[in-house]
């Protein structure tokens, strides 16, 4: 009898402890897998069931969270959506977070480690759980003029602080209403992501830094400029023939010359003069000739090829290997596979503007628990040396007399040296062009660089658009 009792005791414990080492495993080890499964219905009420934090633009919230009367108890409702969707990104029951709510989700959701003591006041307190306040870096007065510039058209617009790198603006167009995905009602959710998933434009992409990249057609001529200059084969005085047609290497095809501004005028050029009038043949001719290492090391010490965090995830920007001669000179007016982004078009110009230096990107000004306990602050960060302060200064003079004297004039303001530079960018043989500008003002104490895009313009609309969309952009910060 005590061996039946002893047994039975016996497998009781094992059993016991089986249990008790399971809930373990899933209490400590499996526990956030549990939390993140997208068929955990609880972990989604828990989510709609605290007060997410809100997301604000100079003092006004354009994400937030009001009451419902539903099972959810809270419903995330947008400001001015289709301005700052790119930005704010949605919060959906279906579809879960993208932009801001994705990036920030445990501040904004009131669980990262630096609100732990703020969770434990509030279980004590018997208040509800809150998130944090994200302030952003935007300039709401700058976003509007950007989101203005863009409406119509397929494109994005960046402006950042060159000496700080605090992100003022970035509007993406076409965009979206994220109200329509942040509904209750899952089924008109679904219905709605589907159109918008279904739309060509591709209104969810944020074309500022991310979706498809871009060639940055002639913009990419800054670049090709620093190279020269580094190599100490060029110089401010070096003359560069400028034919109307460069034959390439190993091929039956020739480069042409860029036909709307004055490069048929000249059989030779300065790097100025190119740059100024934006001719193609004298850049080709630099990069075939300091070869294409030298060109890609100077594209990547501006950002070519790095992974970046804003804290919303930027594509890299991509200068190609193992390239012909010929498709080194298409490479070096930003064409053939260079591909990258607004904002690494800005960045490049913000480097341009700061003396060498590129100052990290970041569109986070703050971040404030319920009680107002500072958890974050925005503090400058210099990301990398992209060149040495003389050159940056030399080539900045040269954007100078691109706005004052070459096919960037449309980019000038009154009483302001500004520093510019346009591009053009082929799509395929559409007879279509992505338009481009990017520069920065004051020249002589940059507040702002830019970068502007338009896709699918021909080069007539192009210029019309992007020279007076950078003075728009340096107006609204100006004045």
């Amino acid at each position: 009898m005590n061996k039946a009792i002893r047994r039975l005791w016996i497998v009781s414990a094992c059993v016991f402890a089986l249990l008790l080492g399971a809930l373990t495993y899933i209490q400590f080890f499996e526990s956030k897998n549990l939390m993140a499964n997208q068929w955990n219905s609880r972990q989604l009420y828990d989510s709609y069931g605290a007060q997410r934090g809100s997301i604000v633009v100079g003092g006004v919230e354009i994400a937030s969270s009001v009451p419902s009367d539903d099972g959810y108890n809270y419903q995330r409702v947008y400001a001015q959506p289709e301005m700052y969707a790119s930005l704010t990104g949605y919060f959906s029951s279906v579809y879960g977070t993208t932009g801001i709510e994705s990036a920030m989700d445990k501040e904004l959701s009131g669980t990262a480690d630096e609100q732990f003591y703020d969770r434990i006041s509030q279980m004590f307190s018997g208040s509800s759980a809150q998130g944090a306040t994200v302030e952003l870096t935007i300039d709401p007065v700058l976003q509007k003029t950007a989101w203005n510039l863009l409406r119509g058209h397929k494109g994005a617009i960046v402006a950042l602080n060159p000496k700080t790198g605090e992100i003022l603006a970035m509007a993406s167009s076409p965009s979206y209403d994220p109200n329509a995905l942040s509904s209750h009602n899952s089924a008109e959710v679904i219905e709605n992501y589907a159109a918008l998933n279904q739309d060509p434009s591709n209104p969810l992409h944020n074309r500022a830094i991310a979706g498809n990249t871009y060639a940055p057609g002639s913009t990419f001529k800054i670049i090709d400029a620093v190279a020269a200059l580094e190599s100490g084969k060029y110089t401010a005085e070096s003359v560069i023939d400028n034919p109307q047609n460069l034959p390439l290497p190993n091929t039956n095809i020739s480069l042409p010359n860029y036909v709307n501004g004055q490069c048929s005028t000249r059989a030779q050029a300065t790097i100025e003069w190119a740059l100024a009038q934006s001719c193609n043949t004298p850049f080709a001719q630099i990069a075939m000739a300091l070869g294409q290492d030298k060109i890609a090391q100077t594209a990547q010490n501006f950002g070519y090829g790095q992974k970046l965090s804003i804290p919303l995830s930027v594509s890299q920007s991509v200068f190609p290997q193992n390239m012909s001669d010929d498709q080194l000179a298409l490479a070096s007016i930003g064409q053939y596979d260079v591909k990258t982004t607004p904002l690494q078009v800005a960045m490049m110009s913000a480097a341009i503007a700061n003396e060498g230096k590129q100052m990290k990107p970041n569109m986070i000004a703050s971040v404030k628990s319920h009680n107002l306990n500072s958890l974050y602050e925005f503090s400058s960060e210099q990301l990398r040396t992209s060149t040495s302060p003389e050159i940056a200064a030399q080539v900045k003079d040269w954007m100078v007399n691109d706005v004052e004297n070459g096919i960037a004039s449309g980019a000038a303001v009154n009483g302001v040296e500004v520093a510019g530079k346009t591009g053009t960018a082929e799509i395929g043989d559409t007879g279509s062009n992505n338009a481009w500008f990017t520069g920065f003002a004051p020249a002589d104490d940059p507040q702002i660089a830019v970068a502007v895009v338009y896709e699918d313009v021909d080069a007539v609309t192009g210029a019309s658009l992007t020279s007076p969309a950078g003075k728009a952009l340096f107006e609204a910060v100006l004045n």
